[in-house]
């Protein structure tokens, strides 16, 4: 099962943390089923851009990323080469390291 290292985030993991989640989960849901409440305001359906992470390390083990998701991720703050929407990139067997950005484009959040 691999390991999602989450760098440390003043708001959802001021530590950092682990989470171990089955290959083809998102890294969106594996962060939600273990605490990690990033934003995702469209409810995970690729139609914003607030659940946006950095993979630092593993990118290559990821699914591809669609013309959807490329379109949205250009309105995402602070986008990186290496940028992917959380709700989209599908886990594999390999580890991953992974920047939650300070900031999204989001003016106000809701508790899901």
């Amino acid at each position: 099962m691999p390991v999602i290292k989450i760098l440390p985030h003043p708001e959802y993991a001021p530590n950092g943390a682990e989470v171990k989640a089955p290959a083809g989960t998102s890294i969106c849901e594996a962060l939600l089923d273990n605490g990690i409440e990033i934003e995702h305001a469209c409810d995970m359906s690729c139609a914003c851009t607030t659940c946006h992470v950095i993979v630092r390390e593993g990118f290559p083990s990821l699914n591809e990323m669609d013309e959807n998701e490329e379109d949205l991720l250009d309105r995402a703050w602070g986008l990186e080469p290496n940028s992917r929407l959380s709700c989209q990139a599908i886990l594999d067997h390999k580890d991953l390291v992974v920047e939650i950005p300070k900031y999204s484009i989001n003016h106000a959040k809701e508790k899901h």
